[in-house]
């Protein structure tokens, strides 16, 4: 195996726990995924015949990657707000990215990104590195440039506010939307059909993938009655079935966290379900966030 053979494979064992890194520091989705790609470059470039261990390499790599986004995310929004001081604006949002993408639900709760939002870039780099994915303070002080008490201060300051943080309506707004999944899956598991019609709106839609063959030749369902009796279908399959974080917001799974077969999304309005995505090409299901709820 030649050199750039060996570098793709060490990269594609590690891309999974790269985009979880970068997500949770960034926040977003696309960021991370420009996040885990810069890594790759910086990867090629660099002379790696004596790094024993490319997991941690990697991980310093993102991170430092993920910093300067930060950074340069925080003197963008201030540039703007120093080049709108003398205007009467009002209502500015800098960042178009709903704050609904969760952070790991057994970490600090759904509302730990709203936190994160509010510290600066090496608070979060800190916290994230020390707290989720137990980085040491000595490692963390190298990737921010400071010395090793400094990293632990700014990890501990960083914890404090979030674990302070209050509940926010985002935070609400996915739980009853969680209940209303749990209800949906519940109903599915025991056959109740008037219990499913309850939940569902009377035009909502289901989307199939086709690359799930029992729906293979179904690719849209449309109404409650219809939907209702799809549920039905997957009673046997929905017993081992949960409710989970599909991209920061409540979704089912079918299989393992590490091996879904299949995902549902929902999209709820008024306290109905109106649209039901499943998503079971592995391709897709790679780029999503998946997080089991903390019970």
């Amino acid at each position: 195996m030649n050199d750039h053979n060996w570098l793709v494979e060490q990269f594609e064992a590690h891309r999974n726990h790269l985009q979880a890194v970068a997500y949770r520091m960034l926040g977003s989705l696309s960021e991370a995924d420009d996040a885990v790609q810069e890594s790759w470059i910086r990867l090629i470039r660099s002379n790696t015949s004596e790094v024993e261990n490319m997991g941690g390499w990697l991980t310093t790599i993102v991170s430092r990657v993920c910093l300067d986004m930060l950074r340069s995310r925080k003197s963008m929004r201030e540039e703007l707000v120093m080049a709108s001081a003398s205007e009467p604006v009002t209502g500015h949002q800098y960042g178009s990215d709903p704050e609904h993408e969760a952070v790991i639900a057994d970490s600090v709760g759904l509302a730990m990104l709203v936190v994160l939002e509010k510290l600066n870039p090496s608070e979060r780099i800190a916290f994230v590195l020390h707290d989720i994915f137990a980085v040491s303070f000595s490692e963390i002080a190298l990737i921010i440039g400071c010395n090793e008490a400094a990293a632990r201060q700014l990890a501990s300051r960083a914890r404090r506010r979030v674990q302070g943080a209050e509940s926010t309506s985002e935070t609400a707004e996915i739980q009853r939307k969680r209940e209303l999944v749990d209800a949906f899956l519940a109903a599915s598991r025991n056959g109740d059909f008037e219990k499913l019609l309850s939940l569902l709106d009377p035009n909502v839609v289901l989307r199939n993938d086709t690359a799930f063959a029992p729906v293979a030749n179904v690719p849209v369902v449309r109404g409650s009655e219809a939907v209702a009796k799809q549920a039905n279908q997957f009673a046997a399959r929905a017993r081992g079935m949960k409710s989970v974080l599909v991209n920061g917001s409540a979704g089912i799974i079918a299989g393992h966290l590490d091996q879904p077969i299949f995902i549902l999304e929902f999209t709820v309005v008024d306290g109905k379900i109106t649209e039901i995505d499943m998503i079971a090409d592995q391709a897709h299901l790679r780029g999503l966030d998946i997080l089991a709820f903390n019970d």
